[in-house]
């Protein structure tokens, strides 16, 4: 199958770009992945408009952003539906059709899913995570990743499925862990890649190049990268002379 609805390209003589597909992001903070989203989708030939911003809090930092940017805003709290998870969902939906959305973006959106509301939107949902999956699901993603010592982490983007940060994976980037590393600086290496990636593989949905065959994401067209990442780079030592 084929995930995504077909998005523009460049206008040719007498040719008109297709409709961009429109995308709700889901925040419920500050939204650095939002703002990185919003800024690609500035471009008139970038596939996917952002057509909506919803947060489950009031105090989402990028409501603001997105409000100044003239995108349009919603706030569905989830405090308001404590316990009742469907009525939340139920209550996202109906912002969602009366935006006409058809991709989700999940940008730091800090709510668990329902089965039945990640079917409805099975191939159309997609994540950004701050690990290399399936390592590292979840929380505090940075300080495990430091305390199991890893050479390696990174970030990685996703179709949602009905498990916590699983679905077949579209891109990964990673970063080396550096022995002086904290939480705080890994953390703002791999949110510095978190903002190249997820743009390029929304970009990939909207545009129709996602396939799925088997639970795997093919994407069509990109480039696969031929290069290696070692941390640290395979030295062998030598013996002194005695």
């Amino acid at each position: 199958m084929t995930a995504g609805l077909a998005g523009g390209g460049a206008d040719g003589p007498g040719e008109h770009r297709p409709p961009r597909a429109r995308v709700a992001v889901l925040i419920s903070g500050r939204g650095s992945n939002m703002a990185a989203l919003l800024a690609a989708a500035a471009a008139p030939d970038y596939p996917a408009e952002i057509a909506l911003v919803l947060a489950n809090r009031a105090d989402a930092g990028g409501l603001a952003l997105a409000a100044a940017q003239g995108v349009p805003t919603a706030l569905v709290e989830s405090r308001a539906y404590r316990g009742d998870r469907a009525g939340f969902e139920a209550a996202m939906d109906a912002e969602l059709v009366r935006h006409d959305i058809r991709i989700i973006a999940l940008a730091g959106f800090m709510r668990v899913l329902t089965e039945g509301f990640v079917a409805q939107w099975d191939g159309r949902m997609i994540n950004v995570h701050p690990s290399l999956l399936p390592a590292f699901p979840g929380l505090d993603t940075h300080a495990r990743a430091l305390a199991a010592g890893v050479r390696l982490h990174g970030c990685t983007v996703h179709l949602v499925s009905a498990g916590v940060d699983e679905g077949p994976i579209l891109a990964q980037a990673a970063v080396a862990v550096l022995p002086e590393d904290t939480e705080a600086t890994l953390a703002a290496r791999v949110l510095a890649q978190e903002h190249l990636l997820y743009p390029a593989a929304l970009g990939w949905l909207a545009a129709g190049r996602v396939a799925l065959a088997g639970g795997v994401a093919r994407v069509d067209g990109v480039v696969a990268a031929g290069g290696s990442l070692v941390n640290p780079l395979p030295a062998a030592p030598r013996l002194s002379k005695g």
